[in-house]
């Protein structure tokens, strides 16, 4: 049986995030999408941890589901995002890390350490003046099935790839404790083909999230798995550990993608000064704005063409595949020439999925005709065009988020791993 994960996102409790984003919403929201199985997000913060122990229920094998739901169609998964910020090698680093805990008492003992570094009740994503890897070293004496991963590794100022703060290797970021790295996240700006450049991440697996701040992103990137029972945390864990391995009968099957273009960070630019360049542009300038003069934000795509040793449409053999999506509310807003928070939209969006079972299922799933039982055609014809990847892709800069129209000029899909849909 597929099942669809969203491990990376915040609670109320984190900066810029929506008061929305409370238990009920996500169990909510989860089932209107079609994700199996969420993380929890900030466990480190102690009222959100609060709530997390009084409206969650243990399952005892690791997940947990909300104890007012009559099923457990969703389950939840402990989950949390540390900001590290420090100096390594002379040189000031940010990096975001994800941290999975196998149950409420390891996670206790985790954040008892971290209240040792600094305030874990002035955000979601507790900001600490310390070394990552040393995240890493306290999270595993806690408990050895601990997963860390680090999150949205291309990010220009948080990530541990970024262009601003960053490392160019795994190894230069964590050490001798890098052979306990076992994925990635793509984070909305890169792709798994363009991580693919990398033979240094060959060994690990790629992993995308929502890293959602309001319920209505939930799922717009997520990780696919087949397991043939509901799994356990244990399952999970193992099976993105042996995430890179393929052609595998059960485990991590793929992932959910934005088109990296929509990302905030895909290309290079400054906001303030509307200015968005292609590497080659950027080269062309030196690095610098054309407007201010200033050193221009390097975004994923430059960074990636900087660490790659495999070139553009390259992978290595047996990869896992992906699937780049459009959120529906976006396709239905497109097709209507309306909003996207317009009350059309949302009303048209609630009823595809009364008709059907969730998001994902209309996304990747139903056939043309089908599509056409339950919307019009325009909207059925936007999510057709979608699936192949005929997209016109305006890139996303320094913060500002890119669009992705399929009503307009077309594209042909980059890769052929484009055209896959997960059964």
């Amino acid at each position: 049986m597929r099942y669809i994960a969203d491990f990376h996102l915040h609670s109320k409790y984190s900066r810029a995030t929506s008061p929305q984003m409370d238990l009920e919403n996500l169990d909510k929201w989860a089932r209107l999408k079609g994700i199996q199985i969420i993380g929890t997000g900030d466990f480190t913060h102690p009222l959100w941890l609060k709530e997390i122990k009084r409206k969650l229920e243990p399952l005892n094998n690791g997940l947990f589901k909300l104890k007012k739901a009559k099923d457990n169609l969703v389950n939840f998964i402990l989950t949390t995002e540390v900001s590290c910020i420090y100096t390594k090698n002379n040189k000031g680093r940010r990096v975001h890390l994800v941290v999975f805990m196998p149950d409420l008492a390891s996670v206790e003992k985790f954040n008892i350490q971290l209240s040792l570094l600094g305030n874990l009740k002035s955000d979601g994503r507790p900001m600490l003046g310390i070394d990552a890897k040393e995240i890493v070293k306290i999270a595993l004496n806690i408990s050895a099935e601990a997963l860390i991963m680090p999150a949205h590794i291309w990010t220009p100022w948080y990530s541990v790839f970024g262009s601003k703060s960053g490392f160019n290797s795994l190894e230069e970021c964590f050490d001798d404790l890098t052979k306990y790295i076992y994925a990635i996240e793509t984070g909305l700006s890169s792709d798994p083909a363009m991580n693919w450049r990398l033979s240094q991440l060959d060994r690990v697996a790629i992993i995308s999230c929502s890293d959602a701040h309001s319920p209505k992103n939930l799922g717009r990137e997520a990780t696919v798995f087949e397991f043939p029972i509901t799994p356990t945390y244990k399952d999970i864990i193992e099976a993105i550990k042996n995430g890179s391995s393929f052609q595998r009968q059960s485990g991590l099957i793929g992932t959910i993608e934005f088109f990296p273009e929509e990302g905030k960070y895909h290309y290079d630019g400054h906001r303030a000064c509307n200015v968005c360049l292609t590497p080659a542009e950027t080269i062309q300038r030196n690095g610098v704005c054309p407007v201010c003069g200033k050193p221009l934000t390097v975004g994923v795509m430059n960074r990636v063409n900087e660490l790659a040793d495999r070139p553009e449409g390259e992978a290595p053999s047996g990869v896992i595949p992906f699937k780049s999506l459009i959120p529906l509310q976006e396709i239905i807003a497109e097709a209507m020439k309306v909003s996207k928070l317009s009350k059309k939209v949302e009303e048209e969006y609630l009823s595809m999925i009364n008709r059907t079972t969730n998001e994902f299922k209309i996304l990747l799933d139903l056939s043309e005709k089908e599509l056409k039982k339950i919307t019009t055609e325009k909207i059925a014809q936007g999510i057709i065009k979608m699936r192949k990847g005929k997209v016109n892709r305006t890139a996303g800069y320094d913060g500002v988020y890119g669009q992705i129209k399929v009503f307009s000029k077309t594209e042909k899909p980059r890769i052929n791993q484009q055209g896959l849909i997960f059964k």
